[in-house]
């Protein structure tokens, strides 16, 4: 072979050794092209702890949490609950009955009637919290006693008047309430210093409470005095300042939440048209004593003895808390609350 000829066929094998090469590397992209990439890492769900009370633990909404070791009267289908089934978030519920936002919340809960003791409600959060719900205040401002004022005075009016009205604005009780709102408001600011403490990077939603009386406080249609069912022996003339008292309570929580920089969940506007006096159908909040609602008909949550001194053929001493109609309007209010915080459902 002549030195040409050498030449010719070493660029032969070159030019071959490039198409082959050439051809494998268009058959890898096309390879890589038609294989399905690797799914991405799911991001872990996101860390939900739920504070607050009876009306966050919807404590007369079948079916709960149960056993002897319940000391909360929490229900399975309580808002909380039913929001971190829909964004598929982590849950940790510590809501309970009775809890105050000191004694509760902030410190330990005493055994008290149906519920406790429990450890502080602060303690389930941690800094990898990441969402947070606190719906409490009611039993600190002495919400229940003063319907038990109300229920009485009322009755010893027959119903007319407006005599718990009078005793809470111009007698001994308006010192008593007034104080109420001062020690709420900062027992509100010592926990959310304390939440932001436990939990820095968390979302918060403090939670309004639903309306009792909404549209029928100016015209106090709908509610028979003595019908335990509704507001029992509370004067009709009286609603309208009841429903005063939990608007001032609502707009105490929605200013801390404004200061604090966290969300406020409005569950008032929605349900103003479903409080106590409505229509059986369209009521969302239980009477003094009522029928319970929700899946099944067991009832856990024993109610007390003194119940039994509360004239009405209703099943449980409800007095005046959400329904299941009434947690899922809560549950509706608080997934788009918690969605505008960035939570969002995952695929399932």
């Amino acid at each position: 072979m002549n030195a040409v000829n050498a030449l010719n066929t070493l660029n032969a094998l070159n030019t071959a050794k490039a198409a082959a090469l050439a051809t494998a590397t268009a058959l890898a992209a096309t390879a890589a092209a038609l294989t399905p990439a690797a799914a991405a890492p799911r991001p872990a769900p996101a860390e939900y702890v739920a504070i607050g009370d009876s009306y966050s633990a919807n404590t007369f909404v079948r079916p709960w949490n149960g056993g002897p070791a319940d000391t909360c009267g929490r229900s399975l289908v309580n808002y909380p609950s039913q929001a971190a089934r829909r964004l598929q978030v982590t849950l940790t519920d510590v809501t309970c009955g009775a809890a105050e936002v000191r004694a509760g919340v902030l410190e330990p809960q005493p055994a008290e009637g149906r519920y406790g003791p429990n450890p502080p409600q602060l303690n389930a959060l941690s800094p990898t919290t990441s969402l947070v719900t606190i719906g409490v205040g009611g039993n600190s401002l002495g919400f229940e006693d003063i319907l038990r004022e109300c229920l009485a005075r009322g009755l010893g009016a027959l119903g007319f008047g407006k005599p718990c009205t009078t005793y809470y604005t111009q007698r001994d009780g308006a010192a008593w309430l007034s104080q109420k709102f001062a020690d709420l408001d900062a027992d509100y600011t010592a926990m959310l210093k304390a939440v932001h403490q436990r939990a820095p990077r968390a979302k918060v939603a403090l939670v309004g409470y639903p309306a009792i009386v909404g549209s029928n406080a100016t015209t106090n249609t709908g509610c028979t005095w003595g019908q335990w069912r509704r507001f029992g022996t509370v004067a009709k003339g009286d609603m309208p300042w009841l429903d005063s008292v939990e608007r001032r309570l609502n707009d105490l929580i929605r200013n801390q939440a404004t200061q604090a920089g966290h969300a406020y969940v409005d569950t008032y506007t929605p349900s103003a048209g479903h409080g106590v006096c409505a229509p059986s159908g369209q009521k969302w909040i239980y009477g003094v004593k009522d029928d319970l609602t929700g899946e099944g008909t067991q009832q856990d949550d024993r109610p007390l003895p003194s119940c039994a001194l509360i004239p009405g053929d209703g099943e449980a001493c409800t007095f005046i808390h959400p329904n299941a109609n009434g947690a899922r309007s809560q549950a509706d209010a608080v997934t788009a609350a918690l969605i505008g915080l960035g939570a969002a459902a995952r695929p399932s």
